[in-house]
């Protein structure tokens, strides 16, 4: 409905007696009163008529919504949702049915309801199909207790809601789990929370394999390597590359050795060749 009027809307903040007191002191509709407005709206896209069939059956929604108080969620989000609903239905009330806006718009407003309270109830939805949500709905003030349902209960509510009882006894048991945080509060100093037991990923067995290999290359395979040299080499590499001070420039080696630096550049790129070689053959020993 592409209403440009405003409507008052419940808040979570203190002022919900506030609301349910206004909408219910907007008076009901007659017969005639409302059909005329449906008329005007359907007929003339009259946003006025709409509004005062919106408003007129507000106190509608109050009181569907106050049935829904067993899910943990917000009175005020539940009124919303169900006046989303209410909205829908005056969008698509046809008055020349004989139907009082009343019954027609009770559909709309539930359904925007179970909506909202499927996606919010819980982190994963548990209501998918029809007869889950069937279930959903109606399994607890079917239940008599807070024991689990017996084979025979459970084919009784089966019988009753046209599902299978292998789905009644599904949803109870996922109605009666509970939502666990994946991470401790910061305050809570006793126990572990699911977190504490989820597979650390540096312990995968390839991950594993993948650092000792590593490592065993950082010794064992560097030190191989190293001994295929020549003590030229061996020292001119070491000097470069794994000096903690730095490494020698090409011009101090020359002038250690008595050669030029293009000449150490080239002894050092043929000695890293080799102890590439070395290192490759090497893991293949190692391993």
């Amino acid at each position: 409905m592409n209403a440009t009027f405003t409507l008052p809307v419940p808040s979570s903040s203190g002022s919900l007696e506030q609301y349910i007191q206004a909408v219910n002191s907007v008076p009901m509709l007659t017969a005639e009163e409302e059909n005329e407005l449906a008329v005007r709206y359907n007929q003339e896209n009259d946003l006025e008529a709409a509004r005062k069939l919106v408003l007129s059956h507000l106190r509608v929604v109050v009181s569907i919504a106050r049935g829904y108080n067993g899910y943990g969620l917000q009175q005020a989000d539940l009124i919303q949702e169900g006046n989303i609903g209410l909205m829908k239905a005056v969008k698509r009330f046809e008055p020349n049915r004989g139907v009082r806006l009343f019954s027609f718009a009770v559909h709309w407003i539930k359904a925007e309801i179970h909506e909202f309270i499927l996606r919010n109830w819980r982190l994963v939805r548990i209501a998918t199909t029809k007869p889950q949500r069937k279930l959903f709905f109606n399994l607890r003030s079917m239940k008599r207790g807070f024991s689990a349902l017996t084979d025979s209960e459970a084919q009784a509510i089966a019988d009753n809601l046209g599902v299978k009882r292998e789905e009644v006894l599904e949803m109870e048991t996922r109605l009666s789990g509970q939502d666990i945080a994946l991470v401790a509060d910061d305050g809570d100093d006793e126990g572990f929370a699911p977190i504490d037991w989820l597979a650390d990923a540096d312990a995968e067995p390839t991950r594993m394999l993948e650092r000792k290999a590593f490592d065993t290359m950082q010794t064992e395979g560097l030190e191989h390597a190293l001994s295929v040299l020549d003590p030229r080499s061996r020292r001119i590499v070491e000097a470069r590359w794994l000096a903690d001070d730095g490494g020698a420039t090409l011009h101090e080696l020359a002038a250690e050795f008595g050669v030029s630096a293009e000449r150490i550049r080239q002894i050092e790129a043929k000695a890293l060749t080799r102890m590439k070689t070395a290192l490759t053959e090497g893991t293949v020993l190692l391993d």
